[in-house]
């Protein structure tokens, strides 16, 4: 029986990055995956690399091509004509992105020396994991662990009245694989996973109707964002239905026939294809839980502490199947906080400063609390925000849509929580994370010269703005 040091379960960001986080700590590391890539091959990645984060951000980002060459490039005296979309090259350069990412990470392991094993990763009493073949071939192989780190991700929730056929109804994996652009498009759940998907076949041309079961838009979001987030997506042409909860699907030769039901009553819907987007939850199953006393909840998350410790000494879990965002970065740096406590450091995550993102366009980003929330608390506060229309980089840019918004305590004005709703949202934040990791004040953030002309001077007027001393609005 081989043994390891640590031996990771999972293959996402979450267990990748805790594997070569440990095998850099000078550990002998094993790592169990089950993933199998459009190729029928095993990949590493799980699903953000090979179905999610990466291949979601590559169709977003030919389609904003696609929309700008059509909608946006006569204002700038470019004349497009005869412009053609060709899905399955689209397609085929978003594969390749997803094959670049992979390999790299399989090259990593082999740099790292980690073993990376085939198949689906069980717990086994004595510390022990059995590695079962994922083709049902071979034989069960058992390894001895000093450590474990699950990090089994998650997979999507689904609805009973939709059978997911990959075909006319789809989850968000074969929403990235259509072989062309379908002229009517219903998608169930308005959140990130659904916005995401509905606005690049939107921007390819889709007629796109978004049945959203929740009465609110966004509600993890700044409801002042929410709100100009909603209003933005609806002129752009997403058919956003708030409070909209599908009682059934039938599939027939020309499309699909759904049923809803809101406050209005029940109404008809026919499409050509439905995108289920209505969350993920944690893939716990499998996991041999039960027989080693694993503790998970009736959620499907497992329980641990601050520092992802189970009640079971000496494993770990970490991602998705732990409570928090499921989100990949928050993932990973649980990955490198385990693999560094397990060799005696003393890392912790912050989870109160992990930056959110959803890619719509315009993005939307936020970290920390929003005004509800603070309300709730009984926290007092002050909010400053600024206007994108105001700034001569979105002016320039053509991307105006949108505002930054800063929220500090009222008593020792230390930032709470910054929101952004515009153009290069994602990469504006990390601004505000870092701020607000050295508890920086929203003086502080106001007291930084920011280049001119940059997006970035939207941060910097709205946190004047929270003491009321904009100077361009």
């Amino acid at each position: 029986m081989k043994e390891f040091d640590v031996v990771v379960i999972g293959g996402g960001p979450a267990g990748y990055v805790a594997a070569i986080r440990s095998a850099q700590l000078g550990m002998s590391t094993a790592l169990v995956d089950e993933y199998i890539g459009k190729k029928g091959k095993h990949v590493l990645g799980g699903t953000c690399l090979n179905a999610g984060c990466i291949p979601s951000k590559a169709l977003l980002d030919s389609s904003e091509h696609y929309h700008r060459v059509l909608h946006k490039f006569d204002s700038h005296g470019i004349k497009a004509k005869e412009v053609s979309l060709d899905v399955p090259t689209m397609i085929a350069r978003k594969d390749k992105i997803v094959s670049t990412l992979t390999q790299g990470v399989a090259g990593l392991f082999k740099k790292n020396k980690i073993t990376w094993l085939k198949g689906h990763g069980r717990l086994e009493l004595g510390m022990k994991v059995s590695v079962k073949p994922t083709s049902g071939e071979g034989e069960k192989e058992v390894v001895q662990a000093k450590h474990i780190i699950i990090a089994t991700g998650s997979v999507p929730r689904t609805i009973p009245s939709l059978t997911i056929d990959q075909d006319h109804i789809v989850d968000s994996t074969g929403a990235l694989d259509f072989t062309e652009v379908p002229k009517r498009l219903g998608v169930i759940g308005a959140g990130v996973i659904g916005l995401e998907l509905g606005s690049v076949w939107s921007r390819l041309g889709a007629d796109v109707v978004v049945l959203e079961a929740m009465d609110d838009f966004l509600t993890m979001t700044d409801e002042q964002i929410a709100k100009e987030a909603l209003k933005e997506f609806k002129r752009q042409g997403l058919d956003i239905h708030l409070g909209a909860r599908v009682k059934s699907a039938a599939v027939g030769k020309d499309g699909v026939d759904l049923e809803y039901e809101d406050a209005d009553g029940v109404h008809d819907l026919k499409v050509d294809k439905v995108v289920v987007a209505v969350g993920r939850k944690p893939h716990t199953d499998g996991l041999n839980a039960t027989e080693v006393d694993l503790f998970i909840d009736e959620s499907g998350y497992i329980h641990v502490d601050e520092f992802c410790c189970t009640n079971i000494p000496d494993i770990y879990a970490i991602g998705d199947v732990v409570q928090g965002p499921m989100l990949a970065h928050k993932g990973s740096e649980e990955g490198v906080m385990v693999a560094e406590r397990i060799a005696g450091k003393k890392t912790r995550v912050n989870h109160e400063t992990i930056p959110w993102v959803i890619y719509t366009w315009p993005e939307i980003a936020w970290v920390g609390k929003t005004e509800k929330a603070l309300k709730k608390e009984a926290r007092e506060f002050r909010s400053g925000t600024f206007p994108l229309r105001a700034s001569g980089r979105a002016l320039a840019m053509e991307e105006t849509v949108g505002m930054v918004k800063v929220i500090a305590a009222a008593d020792t004005d230390e930032i709470l929580g910054v929101h952004i709703f515009g153009a290069s949202a994602s990469e504006l934040i990390a601004e505000a994370v870092v701020a607000m990791e050295y508890n920086a004040s929203a003086e502080d953030l106001a007291c930084i010269v920011h280049a001119h002309p940059t997006m970035s001077e939207a941060v910097h007027e709205a946190a004047l703005d929270v003491h009321k001393r904009a100077l361009h609005i």
